[in-house]
Protein backbone atom coordinates (compact mmCIF):
# COMPACT_ATOMS: atom_id res chain seq x y z
CA UNK A 1 0.00 0.00 0.00
CA UNK A 2 1.09 3.42 -1.05
CA UNK A 3 -0.31 6.45 0.96
CA UNK A 4 1.11 9.18 -0.89
CA UNK A 5 2.59 12.48 0.78
CA UNK A 6 1.52 15.33 -1.13
CA UNK A 7 3.35 18.82 -1.10
CA UNK A 8 0.00 20.72 -0.41
CA UNK A 9 1.59 23.98 -2.72
CA UNK A 10 1.97 22.52 -5.79
CA UNK A 11 -0.31 22.54 -8.98
CA UNK A 12 -0.94 18.66 -8.80
CA UNK A 13 -1.72 18.44 -5.13
CA UNK A 14 -5.26 18.02 -5.50
CA UNK A 15 -5.29 15.35 -7.84
CA UNK A 16 -2.82 13.46 -6.42
CA UNK A 17 -4.33 13.63 -3.06
CA UNK A 18 -7.80 12.72 -4.52
CA UNK A 19 -5.79 9.74 -6.15
CA UNK A 20 -4.38 8.79 -2.82
CA UNK A 21 -7.57 8.49 -1.23
CA UNK A 22 -9.22 6.88 -3.67
CA UNK A 23 -6.53 4.03 -3.84
CA UNK A 24 -5.77 3.88 -0.38
CA UNK A 25 -8.12 6.02 1.83
CA UNK A 26 -5.15 7.99 3.12
CA UNK A 27 -2.92 10.55 2.08
CA UNK A 28 -0.20 12.70 3.91
CA UNK A 29 0.10 16.25 3.69
CA UNK A 30 3.03 18.74 4.16
CA UNK A 31 3.66 22.33 3.54
CA UNK A 32 0.54 23.14 4.74
CA UNK A 33 -1.16 26.42 6.34
CA UNK A 34 -1.26 24.63 9.60
CA UNK A 35 1.50 26.44 11.95
CA UNK A 36 3.25 23.62 13.30
CA UNK A 37 4.32 26.20 16.66
CA UNK A 38 0.36 26.38 17.16
CA UNK A 39 -0.13 22.61 16.78
CA UNK A 40 2.65 22.07 19.45
CA UNK A 41 1.18 24.73 21.57
CA UNK A 42 -2.32 23.35 21.58
CA UNK A 43 -0.78 19.51 22.62
CA UNK A 44 1.29 21.14 25.57
CA UNK A 45 -1.91 22.74 26.81
CA UNK A 46 -4.07 19.49 26.89
CA UNK A 47 -1.26 17.15 28.14
CA UNK A 48 -1.30 19.60 31.40
CA UNK A 49 -5.05 19.13 31.64
CA UNK A 50 -4.84 15.33 30.94
CA UNK A 51 -2.19 15.03 33.83
CA UNK A 52 -4.98 17.16 36.24
CA UNK A 53 -7.50 16.34 38.05
CA UNK A 54 -9.50 19.18 36.67
CA UNK A 55 -10.49 17.00 33.87
CA UNK A 56 -13.04 14.92 35.44
CA UNK A 57 -14.86 18.05 36.03
CA UNK A 58 -15.47 18.20 32.02
CA UNK A 59 -18.13 14.79 31.90
CA UNK A 60 -20.56 15.53 29.41
CA UNK A 61 -23.52 16.79 31.53
CA UNK A 62 -26.20 14.56 29.94
CA UNK A 63 -25.86 11.07 28.68
CA UNK A 64 -26.54 11.52 25.55
CA UNK A 65 -23.83 15.23 24.77
CA UNK A 66 -20.89 14.67 23.31
CA UNK A 67 -19.00 17.30 24.42
CA UNK A 68 -16.70 17.08 27.64
CA UNK A 69 -14.36 14.70 28.83
CA UNK A 70 -14.74 11.06 28.31
CA UNK A 71 -12.17 8.74 30.89
CA UNK A 72 -9.39 6.18 30.00
CA UNK A 73 -11.44 2.99 28.31
CA UNK A 74 -14.83 4.47 27.77
CA UNK A 75 -15.06 3.62 23.91
CA UNK A 76 -15.23 0.34 22.11
CA UNK A 77 -14.52 0.03 18.62
CA UNK A 78 -17.44 -1.83 16.83
CA UNK A 79 -17.02 -5.72 17.32
CA UNK A 80 -14.18 -5.39 19.88
CA UNK A 81 -13.89 -7.33 22.59
CA UNK A 82 -11.87 -5.03 25.40
CA UNK A 83 -12.26 -1.29 25.18
CA UNK A 84 -9.33 1.20 23.76
CA UNK A 85 -6.94 2.34 25.72
CA UNK A 86 -7.28 5.90 25.88
CA UNK A 87 -8.92 8.56 27.11
CA UNK A 88 -10.21 11.66 24.97
CA UNK A 89 -11.63 15.20 25.12
CA UNK A 90 -14.29 16.16 22.56
CA UNK A 91 -13.79 20.03 21.94
CA UNK A 92 -16.98 21.61 20.06
CA UNK A 93 -17.08 25.32 19.72
CA UNK A 94 -20.18 25.80 21.23
CA UNK A 95 -19.74 23.12 24.01
CA UNK A 96 -17.66 22.85 27.44
CA UNK A 97 -14.49 23.69 27.24
CA UNK A 98 -11.17 24.25 29.38
CA UNK A 99 -10.25 28.16 29.90
CA UNK A 100 -6.66 27.34 29.76
CA UNK A 101 -7.25 25.08 26.19
CA UNK A 102 -10.43 27.10 24.86
CA UNK A 103 -8.05 29.87 22.94
CA UNK A 104 -5.52 27.98 20.45
CA UNK A 105 -7.47 25.06 20.54
CA UNK A 106 -10.62 27.70 18.81
CA UNK A 107 -7.86 28.27 16.15
CA UNK A 108 -6.60 25.28 15.68
CA UNK A 109 -10.86 24.12 15.06
CA UNK A 110 -11.15 26.62 12.60
CA UNK A 111 -7.72 26.47 10.44
CA UNK A 112 -8.42 22.65 10.23
CA UNK A 113 -11.99 23.09 9.04
CA UNK A 114 -11.00 25.56 6.46
CA UNK A 115 -8.34 23.23 5.27
CA UNK A 116 -10.85 20.76 5.37
CA UNK A 117 -13.27 22.23 3.13
CA UNK A 118 -10.87 23.29 0.69
CA UNK A 119 -9.82 19.02 0.24
CA UNK A 120 -13.44 18.57 -0.12
CA UNK A 121 -13.51 20.68 -2.99
CA UNK A 122 -10.14 18.92 -4.06
CA UNK A 123 -12.54 15.39 -3.93
CA UNK A 124 -15.65 16.41 -5.52
CA UNK A 125 -13.46 17.95 -8.63
CA UNK A 126 -12.06 14.44 -9.23
CA UNK A 127 -15.02 12.64 -8.54
CA UNK A 128 -16.69 10.66 -11.82
CA UNK A 129 -19.42 12.90 -12.76
CA UNK A 130 -22.13 10.08 -12.39
CA UNK A 131 -21.42 9.87 -8.91
CA UNK A 132 -21.33 13.52 -8.38
CA UNK A 133 -24.68 14.12 -9.66
CA UNK A 134 -25.96 11.41 -7.18
CA UNK A 135 -24.82 13.61 -4.20
CA UNK A 136 -28.08 15.30 -2.18
CA UNK A 137 -25.59 18.65 -2.44
CA UNK A 138 -22.08 19.95 -3.68
CA UNK A 139 -19.78 18.25 -0.73
CA UNK A 140 -18.21 21.47 0.37
CA UNK A 141 -21.42 22.45 1.62
CA UNK A 142 -22.58 19.49 3.57
CA UNK A 143 -20.07 20.70 5.62
CA UNK A 144 -20.54 24.44 6.06
CA UNK A 145 -21.80 26.27 9.83
CA UNK A 146 -21.95 22.32 10.72
CA UNK A 147 -22.21 22.03 14.71
CA UNK A 148 -21.38 18.22 14.40
CA UNK A 149 -17.27 18.40 13.43
CA UNK A 150 -15.31 18.09 16.40
CA UNK A 151 -11.94 18.22 17.52
CA UNK A 152 -10.80 15.28 19.35
CA UNK A 153 -8.26 15.02 21.95
CA UNK A 154 -7.17 11.59 22.66
CA UNK A 155 -4.36 10.25 25.36
CA UNK A 156 -3.08 7.07 25.55
CA UNK A 157 -1.19 6.46 28.39
CA UNK A 158 2.04 3.96 28.74
CA UNK A 159 1.25 0.47 28.82
CA UNK A 160 0.84 -1.05 32.24
CA UNK A 161 2.11 -4.71 32.68
CA UNK A 162 -1.24 -6.32 34.23
CA UNK A 163 -3.55 -4.52 30.70
CA UNK A 164 -5.37 -7.60 29.35
CA UNK A 165 -4.08 -9.24 26.50
CA UNK A 166 -5.83 -8.30 23.15
CA UNK A 167 -6.18 -4.38 24.50
CA UNK A 168 -5.15 -2.25 22.53
CA UNK A 169 -4.82 1.35 21.99
CA UNK A 170 -7.05 1.61 19.46
CA UNK A 171 -8.83 -1.37 18.00
CA UNK A 172 -9.33 -1.83 14.01
CA UNK A 173 -12.06 0.97 12.81
CA UNK A 174 -13.31 2.88 10.27
CA UNK A 175 -14.26 6.85 11.29
CA UNK A 176 -17.78 8.10 10.65
CA UNK A 177 -17.99 11.61 9.20
CA UNK A 178 -16.43 12.41 5.82
CA UNK A 179 -13.12 13.02 5.90
CA UNK A 180 -10.70 13.10 9.01
CA UNK A 181 -7.58 15.58 9.43
CA UNK A 182 -4.78 14.48 11.73
CA UNK A 183 -1.73 15.95 12.66
CA UNK A 184 0.83 14.20 13.16
CA UNK A 185 0.22 12.39 16.68
CA UNK A 186 3.39 12.61 19.37
CA UNK A 187 4.23 9.35 18.64
CA UNK A 188 4.04 6.33 16.57
CA UNK A 189 1.36 3.70 16.40
CA UNK A 190 -1.27 4.46 13.71
CA UNK A 191 -1.58 1.86 10.95
CA UNK A 192 -3.83 1.34 7.64
CA UNK A 193 -5.27 -1.96 6.51
CA UNK A 194 -5.10 -2.72 2.99
CA UNK A 195 -7.10 -4.90 0.87
CA UNK A 196 -4.78 -7.61 1.31
CA UNK A 197 -5.54 -7.80 4.84
CA UNK A 198 -1.91 -6.51 5.81
CA UNK A 199 -1.34 -3.72 8.11
CA UNK A 200 0.88 -0.59 7.16
CA UNK A 201 2.42 1.97 9.31
CA UNK A 202 1.36 5.63 8.78
CA UNK A 203 4.33 8.34 8.95
CA UNK A 204 3.82 10.59 11.78
CA UNK A 205 6.86 12.95 10.68
CA UNK A 206 6.58 16.35 12.24
CA UNK A 207 4.65 19.15 10.48
CA UNK A 208 2.68 16.58 8.14
CA UNK A 209 -1.13 16.12 8.53
CA UNK A 210 -2.70 12.82 7.86
CA UNK A 211 -6.33 12.88 6.25
CA UNK A 212 -8.51 9.56 5.48
CA UNK A 213 -12.32 9.01 4.51
CA UNK A 214 -14.65 8.15 6.83
CA UNK A 215 -17.63 6.35 6.29
CA UNK A 216 -19.87 8.98 5.64
CA UNK A 217 -17.90 10.16 2.41
CA UNK A 218 -18.20 6.45 1.38
CA UNK A 219 -21.93 6.52 1.88
CA UNK A 220 -22.64 9.67 -0.21
CA UNK A 221 -20.09 8.99 -2.96
CA UNK A 222 -22.14 5.21 -3.52
CA UNK A 223 -18.48 3.61 -2.55
CA UNK A 224 -16.73 5.58 -5.10
CA UNK A 225 -14.17 6.51 -2.01
CA UNK A 226 -13.77 3.95 0.70
CA UNK A 227 -13.34 4.43 4.39
CA UNK A 228 -10.30 2.21 5.06
CA UNK A 229 -9.91 0.17 8.46
CA UNK A 230 -7.03 1.96 10.41
CA UNK A 231 -5.41 1.19 14.27
CA UNK A 232 -3.57 2.63 16.35
CA UNK A 233 -0.79 -0.22 17.98
CA UNK A 234 0.49 -1.27 21.65
CA UNK A 235 3.99 0.30 22.19
CA UNK A 236 6.47 -2.85 20.88
CA UNK A 237 10.40 -2.99 20.09
CA UNK A 238 9.80 0.06 17.85
CA UNK A 239 7.72 2.11 19.62
CA UNK A 240 8.60 4.10 23.21
CA UNK A 241 6.33 2.63 26.20
CA UNK A 242 5.16 6.45 26.71
CA UNK A 243 2.09 8.65 26.48
CA UNK A 244 0.96 9.66 23.22
CA UNK A 245 -1.15 12.31 21.89
CA UNK A 246 -3.14 12.54 18.72
CA UNK A 247 -6.23 15.31 17.73
CA UNK A 248 -7.71 14.55 14.73
CA UNK A 249 -10.74 16.95 13.93
CA UNK A 250 -13.71 15.05 12.47
CA UNK A 251 -15.53 16.83 9.65
CA UNK A 252 -19.25 16.59 10.26
CA UNK A 253 -21.74 17.23 7.79
CA UNK A 254 -25.02 19.40 8.87
CA UNK A 255 -27.66 17.09 10.58
CA UNK A 256 -30.18 16.90 8.17
CA UNK A 257 -27.75 16.68 5.14
CA UNK A 258 -28.79 13.22 3.31
CA UNK A 259 -26.06 10.59 2.67
CA UNK A 260 -28.23 8.74 0.75
CA UNK A 261 -32.01 7.66 0.42
CA UNK A 262 -33.93 7.95 3.73
CA UNK A 263 -30.37 8.61 6.11
CA UNK A 264 -29.77 11.80 7.28
CA UNK A 265 -26.06 12.60 8.40
CA UNK A 266 -27.45 12.73 11.83
CA UNK A 267 -29.83 9.27 11.79
CA UNK A 268 -25.95 7.87 10.78
CA UNK A 269 -23.79 9.36 13.27
CA UNK A 270 -26.61 8.28 16.49
CA UNK A 271 -26.46 4.79 15.00
CA UNK A 272 -22.50 4.94 15.03
CA UNK A 273 -22.35 6.45 18.17
CA UNK A 274 -24.60 3.73 20.16
CA UNK A 275 -22.78 0.82 18.56
CA UNK A 276 -18.81 2.58 19.92
CA UNK A 277 -20.78 2.69 23.46
CA UNK A 278 -20.78 6.53 23.95
CA UNK A 279 -24.45 7.48 22.94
Amino acid sequence: MHVLNVDYQTSNAPELFSNSLKNTGFAVLSNHPISTVLIDRVYQQWKNFFNSENKFNYRPLQKTAQDGYFPFRTENAKNATFSDLKEFFHFYPHGQQPEETRKLSQTLYNELTQMAATLLQWIENYLPHDVSQQLSMPLREMSTNSENTLLRILHYPPLLHDTEEGAVRAAAHEDINLITLLPAATAPGLEVLDIHHHWHAVPCDPGNIVVNVGDMLQRCTKNYYRSTTHRVVNPNDSIENKSRYSMPLFLHPRPDVLLGENCTAQQYLHERLKEIGIF
